[in-house]
């Protein structure tokens, strides 16, 4: 039995993936603990592991606004509003959530601890020796964060470029970015880490999963830009998440009887405030199309969602194994996880979104060709319609998503990500190496 600590930033797209690995070690008889944020604590006892509180500090309610969370952000726009979100959302709790890992692995000593990129206690963990820390593997529960030459910086949602050209624009857009939306991170994580350690950080500190000992992707490597200067800590092991069939089957699913084609639409479990931003343009767009659009409105009450067209149907929650092998086209906002979904079982997609970790899980929609991307928070109706007409009438898009789902289904998921830091924690064992990593 190995004693497996998770960590992850308080968000819901972070923990949620996490949920289901911390399920598949607590039933294989693994000592599971989860740290992070108060509103997941039944979510992290369901799966079998202990819930661990984050700080308060470090902890926050993802479900509100995060103009109430952080009211002096309401003022920022642009390249302002997104570094002010880099240092107050995930590099100021670093520092907390270094106190708390170490704290726990005191009490309590960890074979390995499984963390998201986002959750940057992880860089200053690095500073200590294996020993003092137990080794740490990042979860890729989000497209690949880590900076290269032959890809633009992570958040820009810019397609690879290749050769020297595309090498140029990637550095020269790597040194703007830094001198315009990473300095004030970087001098937190510089201040914090010389107070840790007595030295500078050695490495950018968005850039520290580079820099775990292993990095552990949660999806498969066609989904993914190549990088040439990968480091060899990078594993993709295929889709990790939890089972998509838990929602009960609605009244009307027996119109999907595959006499039109269906297109499954949604905002996710959280970008569902507005529904002005997707549902409701996309319910417009395709109100005159011979197609069945399936709504899931994420656990919001169906009756808030604008009148349904005559051609759409809604439910809160949908069963994805049962629904997604039925789907033509699946309309989305762009959440990482259930873009992994859909791909599992060959649909094509439709996706648009502007904040996050979006912009990147759109354009490598693109790239891929499995679907289409909107590069706006806000398409029109008809700008969806054109999208969605474009993937049911073009067969190359569902070949593409079909490629991607066979690779998928040869991967082995959480299987492999055990095996990982089963070889980590024998490592460690055996009295592996005792001193403080070396930074490339």
């Amino acid at each position: 039995m190995s004693s497996i600590l998770i960590a992850a930033v308080p968000i819901h797209g972070h923990v949620t993936p996490l949920l289901a690995v911390a399920r598949h070690f607590a039933e294989r008889g693994d000592r599971v603990r989860f740290l992070t944020g108060s509103r997941f604590v039944r979510a992290v006892e369901a799966t079998g592991a202990q819930h661990l509180a984050l700080p308060a500090e470090a902890d926050f309610d993802d479900r509100q606004d995060w103009n109430h969370t952080f009211p002096e952000r309401a003022a920022l726009k642009g390249t302002k509003a997104v570094a002010h979100d880099i240092e107050h959302i995930f590099v100021r709790p670093g520092l907390p959530q270094h106190d708390i890992v170490l704290a726990s692995h005191a009490a309590e000593p960890a074979d390995v601890l499984l963390t998201d990129p986002g959750f940057v206690g992880g860089a200053f963990l690095l500073g200590h020796p294996l020993g003092v820390r137990p080794p740490i593997v990042v979860g890729g529960i989000c497209p690949l964060t880590i900076s290269s030459r032959d890809t633009a910086p992570f958040g820009m949602g810019l397609l690879p470029l290749r050769g020297p050209l595309g090498r140029l624009r990637n550095a020269m857009l790597a040194a703007v970015a830094a001198k315009t939306v990473f300095p004030p991170a970087e001098r937190i994580a510089e201040q914090t880490f010389h107070r840790l350690h007595g030295r500078s950080i050695p490495f950018a500190v968005l850039d520290w999963p580079r820099h775990a000992d292993a990095i552990v992707q949660f999806t498969v490597p066609e989904f993914e830009y190549p990088r040439s200067d990968a480091p060899a800590t990078l594993h993709f092991v295929g889709p990790i998440s939890a089972s998509g069939s838990q929602a009960p089957l609605p009244p009307w699913w027996p119109e999907l009887d595959g006499s039109r084609p269906v297109v499954h639409l949604t905002q996710g479990t959280l970008a569902n405030r507005d529904y002005g931003q997707l549902i409701g343009p996309a319910l417009e767009g395709l109100a005159d199309q011979d197609v069945l659009v399936a709504v899931a409105t994420g656990g919001r009450p169906v009756d808030t969602l604008p009148p349904l067209p005559h051609n759409a149907r809604a439910a809160e929650f949908l069963p994805y194994d049962e629904l997604l092998p039925k789907t033509d086209v699946y309309v989305t906002n762009g959440g990482y996880g259930g873009v992994q979904y859909a791909l599992r079982y060959g649909v094509p997609i439709v996706a648009t979104g502007r904040q996050e970790d979006k912009p990147e899980v759109i354009a490598r929609i693109a790239w891929t060709g499995v679907g289409r991307r909107l590069k706006t928070e806000t398409p029109t109706p008809a700008a969806i319609r054109h999208a969605v007409r474009a993937v049911l009438d073009d067969r190359r898009y569902r070949e593409a998503a079909s490629r991607i789902g066979e690779h998928m289904a040869a991967s082995r998921g959480v299987q492999q990500l055990a095996e990982i830091v089963d070889e980590l924690t024998a490592d460690q064992r055996q009295g592996g190496d005792q001193q403080p990593r070396r930074f490339s």
